[in-house]
Formats: C-alpha cells, sequence, structure tokens
C-alpha cells in the first residue's frame, strides 16, 4: 500500500485551486477603491464631459482593462501574492493622502482632480503588485503605466503645453503659407493675409485631437513596435504631427477662404471638420511607423 499517496491526497488542498480564483479579491479590492473614491471618479468623468483637455479621461480605465484582458495569458500565467512591496506601497500612498488632503484642498478643481487621481492610480497600481506580483506587474506594464493618462492635467501644464501648440502651429502655418504661394504680413499668432485676418488663437492649437493622437500613438507603438528606440522615436514624433496637423486644416481653410468662398472662414469645416484631418493625422503617423518597421533593429542586423 501506497501510504505516500494517501497522505499527499489528504492534505491536498478541498478548495479549488488559486489559479481559478486569481481574480477574485482583486476584484473586490478595485470595488472597494471604487467605493471609497467615487465622488472623486464622479469628477473625473463630469470633467471629461466638460474640458477638451480631459475628455479622454474615462476612455483609459476602460483601455487599460481592454490590454489586461488581451493579454491575459501571460500577464496572468505567473501570479503570487507579493505583501512584500504591495503593503508598503499601500500604506505610503495612505500616508500620502492624509498629509497631503488639507493642502491640496485649496486648489482648483482641476488640479485638486489631478492630486486625487494620481493617488488613485498608484492605489490600483499597488493593489495590482499586492495580489498578483511583480512578474505579473512586469509584463502588464504598458497597461498599468497607461492609467497616467486618466489624471487631469494640470492647469499650469495644460496653458503651457496649449501655448507651445499654438506656438509650433503658428509657426507651421506661416511656412505653410508661403509654399502655397499666400501672401501674408505676420505679428506674432496674428496673420494678414489678401482680404483677411487670421489669428491661431488658444481654441486653435489642437491640444484635444493631439492628445486623441497621443493615445492612438501609445497604442500603436505598443502593439506594432519592437525595440525600445524605435517606440521613442515614434512617441515623440507624435506631437509635432499633430503640430503639422492643425496647421494644414488652418492653412487649408484660410486658402478656402480666400480663393473659393469666405464662408469657409465660418463654415462646418471650421467648426466640426477635424476629421478629414484626423484622416491625414493618422496617415502621417501610419507612414512614420511603417518606416520605423522597415529600419533593421539589432536583432534584425
Amino acid at each position: 500500500m501506497d501510504t505516500t499517496t494517501e497522505e499527499t491526497r489528504r492534505i491536498e488542498p478541498s478548495g479549488p485551486p488559486r489559479s481559478q480564483n486569481v481574480h477574485v479579491y482583486p476584484l473586490g479590492f478595485w470595488l472597494l477603491s471604487v467605493g471609497a473614491f467615487w465622488q472623486v471618479l464622479r469628477g473625473l468623468a463630469s470633467l471629461s464631459f466638460q474640458d477638451e483637455r480631459s475628455s479622454h479621461i474615462v476612455l483609459i480605465p476602460l483601455i487599460t482593462a481592454g490590454l489586461l484582458v488581451l493579454h491575459h495569458h501571460r500577464i496572468f500565467r505567473s501570479v503570487h501574492y507579493c505583501s512584500s512591496i504591495g503593503v508598503p506601497l499601500l500604506l505610503i500612498v495612505a500616508i500620502l493622502w492624509y498629509s497631503l488632503r488639507a493642502p491640496i484642498s485649496h486648489l482648483n478643481h482641476t488640479d485638486y482632480l489631478s492630486s486625487v487621481a494620481a493617488l488613485i492610480v498608484l492605489v490600483w497600481i499597488a493593489g495590482f503588485v499586492l495580489f498578483y506580483g511583480t512578474a505579473a506587474f512586469q509584463e502588464g506594464l504598458f497597461p498599468l503605466l497607461f492609467l497616467v493618462l486618466m489624471i487631469p492635467i494640470p492647469v499650469s501644464l495644460g496653458n503651457y503645453t496649449v501655448s507651445l501648440l499654438q506656438r509650433g502651429s503658428a509657426e507651421m502655418c506661416d511656412l505653410l503659407f508661403r509654399l502655397v504661394g499666400v501672401p501674408i504680413m505676420r505679428s506674432g499668432f496674428r496673420f494678414s493675409l489678401p482680404g483677411v485676418d487670421i489669428e491661431v488663437a488658444e481654441q486653435c492649437s489642437g491640444i484635444h485631437s493631439a492628445l486623441a493622437l497621443l493615445i492612438a500613438g501609445l497604442l500603436l507603438q505598443h502593439f506594432l513596435l519592437p525595440g525600445i528606440w524605435k517606440k521613442v522615436v515614434f512617441v515623440a514624433c507624435i506631437f509635432p504631427i499633430a503640430i503639422f496637423k492643425n496647421a494644414v486644416r488652418i492653412v487649408t481653410i484660410a486658402w478656402l477662404g480666400i480663393h473659393v468662398n469666405p464662408e469657409f472662414f465660418h463654415g462646418q469645416l471650421h467648426r466640426q471638420g477635424g476629421l478629414p484631418f484626423a484622416v491625414l493625422a493618422v496617415a502621417v503617423l501610419g507612414l512614420l511607423l511603417w518606416m520605423l518597421r522597415k529600419v533593421p533593429g539589432r536583432k534584425d542586423s
């Protein structure tokens, strides 16, 4: 009689293996965090529908969840509790929350939401490490870091970004006007064209489309580009491409308003005609992606 086999059978756990219950506690932890931060999450959703700089926020957790599900075989193939790292991270976030709660309460609404959203992201990442371990964290690094995009852009940083896009668009407009042969006189962001003056104002900076292009570009490089340096080059080109797209839109509307019909200055193409130019930006992004994929990397060479 094989006593070893009988003893082994007796000590086997009666419940299902951990692989079948792996997501139960993390899901409970996430639901508790949603309840704890419900008012802030509602504020983030409201801001997303009111501010063009934040319109992407509600999509980010959904995209992260989709990426985790898509890559679940790779991310969750080796999971284990990691209290030695997860618990200290949660304690650090708790200390930050209680120590910063009073100072951040005096911030404007957007900056307050930005500060608390950063803490929420840290809580979710710490919980992921706690319940799944460091190996799963390394495999899921991109989806988890993608959550950073759900943090609203602080007002000062947003204004600075708008200013950069505005200046870049004005410089590119100047170049494109000269290339298409439109005579101009320029003073800062104001262009004097034949019969009309236009201005590259803050609302013409294209920050909304630039953020959309950034999100699309980050996803494209994640799925389609091998090699760190290629990814870095690709991401670094996203905002210049956004500036180029925005300038093409401004110059096209101005040219049509001068040579075809002045109504183009105030028509539908000016107000809601971003789609054709967004297609142009995606096409340029696709061309860059194709070129980088053709460049041999270290393994290829």
